[in-house]
């Protein structure tokens, strides 16, 4: 049996789903969620094998829950996000539907699904379907992590700095940090350039916080933030640094 949750902050369109759904006696609904951190708990708890997701909801995007979801999982879009948006990230979706939607539309998209289950070709296409929906206009400028049990929203201006940290990335605050499961270049492609510069291979640094730059020796930096800490520039970040800082 196949397991599906429903992520919608309309009710009505969950109940469309659950009813468009009750013709494929194959889909069981484990649970039905109307906001982000709601789905996240179903998802942990069920593991489904497919979400019907909507984008635009309170408390944290569709896009920001998907970010916390740490096994693969197949993804139809059920939103009234704008259509050209959409051609970004549609690629690495299992499908979207753009409501309002009809039954015959939506089965097209669960036969989709069921024709890509049964023949065992889904992949994690998370991240690439996140790396996509960042390029996307309006997307928040914030950041979801998860802290033990709780889910943190940080946004992008109380980034002090972004350290590598093996597999994941330290995302360091003024009042905490936090470990992520992404790579530096991802925020390199994601964050606002104008602010945030990748000053060596190891950090990402937002320059407001800079309070002072450095010489060493043998063409090496060293910037010194508002909060004290102590960030190495290399050779190849310092003229990235000099140019965003205007100097």
């Amino acid at each position: 049996m196949i397991r599906a949750v429903i992520i919608d902050d309309e009710p009505l369109a969950c109940s469309i789903v659950q009813k468009f759904l009750e013709g494929h006696t194959d889909i069981e609904v484990a649970g039905v969620a109307n906001d982000g951190f709601e789905g996240f708990k179903l998802i942990n708890e069920h593991h489904p094998d497919i979400i019907f997701l909507d984008i635009q909801m309170p408390k944290i995007n569709g896009f920001e829950m998907l970010e916390l979801v740490e096994k693969p999982v197949s993804v139809i879009f059920t939103t009234a996000f704008d259509e050209y948006a959409i051609q970004a990230f549609e690629k690495n979706a299992v499908d979207y539907l753009l409501k309002p939607f009809t039954r015959e539309r939506f089965n097209k998209a669960v036969e989709k699904f069921k024709t890509q289950h049964r023949q065992q070709a889904m992949i994690n296409t998370l991240q690439p379907l996140l790396e996509s929906a960042s390029g996307i206009p309006g997307q928040s400028n914030r950041i979801v992590v998860k802290s033990n049990s709780n889910i943190i929203i940080i946004p992008h201006q109380d980034i002090k700095f972004i350290e590598a940290a093996d597999d994941y990335v330290k995302i360091h605050t003024k009042d905490s940090s936090y470990l992520k499961n992404r790579t530096l270049s991802f925020f390199e492609n994601i964050l606002d350039p104008a602010v945030f510069v990748r000053v060596h291979r190891s950090y990402i640094i937002n320059i407001t916080y800079i309070t002072r730059l450095d010489p060493l020796e043998k063409d090496q930096f060293r910037v010194q933030l508002t909060t004290g800490e102590l960030i190495p520039v290399s050779k190849t970040g310092y003229p990235k640094l000099k140019k965003v800082l205007g100097i």
